[in-house]
């Protein structure tokens, strides 16, 4: 395209891109930006997954040590206490005892998981700032 320069000579400039490229290269910068927030949100929920795990280990130990004392505990005391009460009361005993410590380890699980934020805050507002961002482009 011809166009003049500051002294009235006509000059052979770059030409102005056309509309139909511009739309090109956004569509372009749009599906790259597509990708690196999806690249992200997948990178933000295995962190969150991450802190997930370490909160079912919880309950998952919380669960293995109730039974195992459940197991080695229920005999030995049960068998101590019947020499003083009858044999179901030093039953009843033990087993609310151990039955106690268990809970208390699920409820710290059950609670830590509680307080997990899945949402992928720092993709959310990227995303918020790559909508103001194609809103500017195509005005």
């Amino acid at each position: 395209m011809a166009s003049t320069d500051l002294g009235g000579r006509l000059t052979h400039g770059p030409e102005e891109p056309s509309l139909g490229q511009l739309f090109a290269d956004l569509t372009r910068e749009l599906t790259t930006l597509v990708r690196q927030e999806l690249a992200l949100a997948t990178t933000e929920m295995g962190q969150k997954a991450s802190q997930v795990g370490r909160d079912i280990a919880y309950l998952a130990l919380g669960g293995a040590v109730a039974y195992a004392g459940f197991l080695a505990l229920v005999a030995a005391v049960i068998a101590l206490i019947a020499t003083a009460v009858p044999l179901w009361v030093s039953a009843l005993v033990v087993g609310l005892v151990i039955a106690g410590i268990g809970y208390f380890l699920v409820q710290r699980g059950l609670d830590a998981l509680k307080h997990v934020d899945l949402t992928p805050r720092v993709t959310v507002e990227t995303l918020k700032e790559d909508a103001q961002w194609a809103k500017q482009q195509t005005r």
